[in-house]
């Protein structure tokens, strides 16, 4: 079954696991809940677990330290100030998981700066003895261990042969997109912009979905970190098309932002720019939430890129065409 917006749930034969009440402290892993069948099964979220828009409804368990409306370069002085620290970024509602009472807790291990990290978890659940929830931690690096994680949640409820399904169905999604994209006559090089000021190219699995998509990505490696770049280095390589996708923000937000790249000297005489191949996508529900939406995610690049062979109907939604 396919939700509006595209997110698939399973129905069907599925297997019959014992109920559990789950606490997801991360939104990807609560879309991968979801789309496993098992939303009936979720007690809390985190701050940012958004969708489908019924889990708004789930209690929330977590909270940013720092303030989340200024500017991307005061967020990313704030972020950098608490992690100098050794703090964490995000706060953990002890009294409200007591609450809540959950078998499994599910948060992440990739990024600090992405939801709450395994370690401030374990401090919060530090002095639980009468219930001593069980935690899984996700670590999505690249594509492939996305589907693992995939697995590793329908495995923690219970219903490992419908996490099989699950990865096969999105995985069988993408290839068909692969299969005419990497076929592309003349691929286009591509950066793709993961924070504005200061800069971060996107690494991880966006690098993978460039490619499939019919790209060539220029920045950042499949399986690795975002990493940190210049200025110099976008004019230098002068992208036939840039993708700005910051983590965390929707399209409006990202247009609020844009200043801070259209004022820098030579902005205009990019090629990307002149050939108005600058787009503007939503990094907040897709291509940072690494989970089934992924391949929503390479639909998005796909049509971006190769409107000739590719349309989705995600402009609008999932990105619009930049224009300064």
């Amino acid at each position: 079954m396919t939700r509006p917006g595209g997110f698939l749930t399973l129905q069907g034969e599925m297997d019959s696991p014992r109920e559990l009440r789950v606490v997801s402290l991360i939104a990807s892993a609560t879309e991968i809940v979801c789309a496993l069948g098992r939303e009936a099964d979720l007690v809390g979220r985190s701050h940012e677990c958004d969708f489908p828009p019924s889990v708004g409804n789930l209690p929330i368990c977590t909270e940013p330290k720092f303030a989340t409306t200024v500017s991307s370069r005061e967020i990313d002085r704030q972020v950098k100030d608490l992690l100098r620290e050794a703090l964490s970024i995000y706060r953990v509602d002890v009294d409200a998981l007591r609450h809540l009472r959950p078998d499994l807790i599910i948060t992440q291990t990739q990024c600090e700066v992405c939801a709450v990290s395994r370690a401030e978890l374990d401090r919060a659940l530090a002095d639980w003895i009468d219930h001593r929830p069980r935690v899984v931690s996700l670590e999505p690096n690249g594509l492939e261990d996305v589907w693992k994680d995939i697995g590793r949640v329908a495995a923690a409820l219970g219903i490992a042969g419908e996490g099989d399904r699950l990865i096969g169905i999105l995985q069988e999604r993408m290839n068909r997109i692969a299969d005419t994209g990497r076929a592309h006559p003349n691929p286009p090089r591509v950066a793709c912009i993961e924070w504005i000021d200061p800069l971060m190219a996107s690494g991880n699995w966006m690098p993978d979905l460039v490619q499939m998509a019919g790209g060539i990505n220029l920045f950042g490696e499949a399986g690795k970190h975002a990493p940190w770049m210049t200025w110099e280095d976008l004019r230098d390589n002068d992208p036939d098309v840039i993708l700005v996708l910051p983590c965390g923000f929707g399209i409006s937000r990202t247009w609020a932002e844009m200043t801070a790249l259209t004022t820098k000297p030579g902005w205009r005489e990019l090629a990307a720019v002149q050939n108005r191949n600058v787009f503007l996508c939503d990094g907040n529900h897709f291509f940072n939430r690494p989970g089934p939406r992924l391949v929503e995610s390479l639909e998005i690049v796909a049509e971006i890129l190769d409107p000739l062979s590719f349309s989705f109907g995600h402009e609008g939604i999932g990105w619009e065409r930049f224009s300064d």
